[in-house]
């Protein structure tokens, strides 16, 4: 999922909240009404009482996005769920990032002015881990890094947060459904209780989500997309959520998501991206939504209820 980032001035919109450390689900106020069934939900797989509120990349309105620094800032200001980016090196490392080349969020134009187009899958790790991917939001982020999955996944779990883990542009490093799934196993991610409610995996890209069901169907996986209401039941045949882009999506297209039983037979969800004003939180919250992934997660959260 791609957004313009906001200047690092927006840091300014998050003062005044009350910063507090939240580990488990997050609870919510009223919401609209949801079928009786319960889903495969971001939380303790119950029923939703209204839309789980992620932190996109992190706090990224207010940090840079994909590192530590943004899962710090999304704990403290009291979310549980934050969502990320994998990508490959060049030797195999899985690392936490957006975009397939190096260039808008670190300083790889000034450390390696050579290796143009500054491409993700043509550096090493350790190549990686020398470059600054804080200073372009700002100076006082001055040497964060492009952390490793490994290192991702430790902090999350450190902070007892949950994890919307997006595997992106699969059609570039084959094989990297299996070694995400291994590394998340040797990081106790595929313990039962992270699989049953800290860990959803999604992607943009069919096959990918349809690979890691069978690798491991007790996963809850998340399609990225808006597929044609005829088409929703092929989806639900390997997938628990689908997650659309807000403009794409009506209250008449969530409710025949929520008709569906997906993959673990429970009531497929909706969790909405990139929603970052009040307006539009209220609105796809009144579409019935079950999650709304965004950069400015305290926005959201006020707008919706009191998440």
């Amino acid at each position: 999922m791609y957004v313009v980032r906001p200047a690092a001035a927006a840091a300014a919109a998050f003062l005044g909240f009350t910063l507090t450390v939240l580990g488990g689900t997050v609870a919510s106020a009223a919401s609209p009404a949801r079928p009786s069934a319960p889903r495969a939900a971001a939380g303790d797989g119950g029923p939703l009482a209204g839309p789980v509120v992620y932190a996109h990349r992190g706090a990224s309105a207010y940090a840079p996005e994909n590192t530590l620094e943004a899962v710090d800032l999304a704990v403290r200001l009291g979310f549980a769920w934050v969502e990320n980016d994998v990508q490959r090196t060049k030797d195999g490392e899985l690392v936490v990032i957006h975009d397939d080349t190096l260039a808008r969020t670190t300083d790889v134009e000034q450390v390696f002015p050579d290796r143009k187009p500054w491409r993700v899958r043509d550096f090493t790790a350790a190549e990686i881990a020398r470059l600054d991917a804080g200073t372009w939001f700002g100076e006082e982020y001055a040497g964060a890094f492009v952390p490793t999955l490994r290192e991702y996944l430790d902090r999350v779990r450190r902070n007892q947060q949950r994890l919307l883990l997006e595997i992106k542009k699969p059609e570039l490093y084959p094989g990297i459904e299996e070694q995400t799934l291994k590394v998340l196993g040797e990081a106790g991610w595929l313990d039962e209780r992270y699989v049953a409610g800290r860990l959803v995996v999604q992607s943009f890209s069919t096959d990918c989500v349809r690979l890691v069901h069978r690798l491991r169907p007790d996963l809850v996986t998340a399609f990225l997309g808006t597929p044609a209401v005829a088409d929703l039941p092929k989806y639900a045949e390997f997938t628990d959520r689908i997650n659309p882009w807000h403009t794409t999506i009506s209250a008449e297209w969530v409710a025949a998501v929520h008709e569906l039983r997906g993959a673990h037979g429970k009531a497929m969800g909706v969790d909405t991206w990139i929603v970052d004003d009040a307006a539009t939180a209220r609105k796809v919250r009144d579409m019935g939504v079950d999650g709304i992934i965004t950069n400015a997660p305290d926005v959201v959260r006020e707008a919706v209820g009191g998440f």
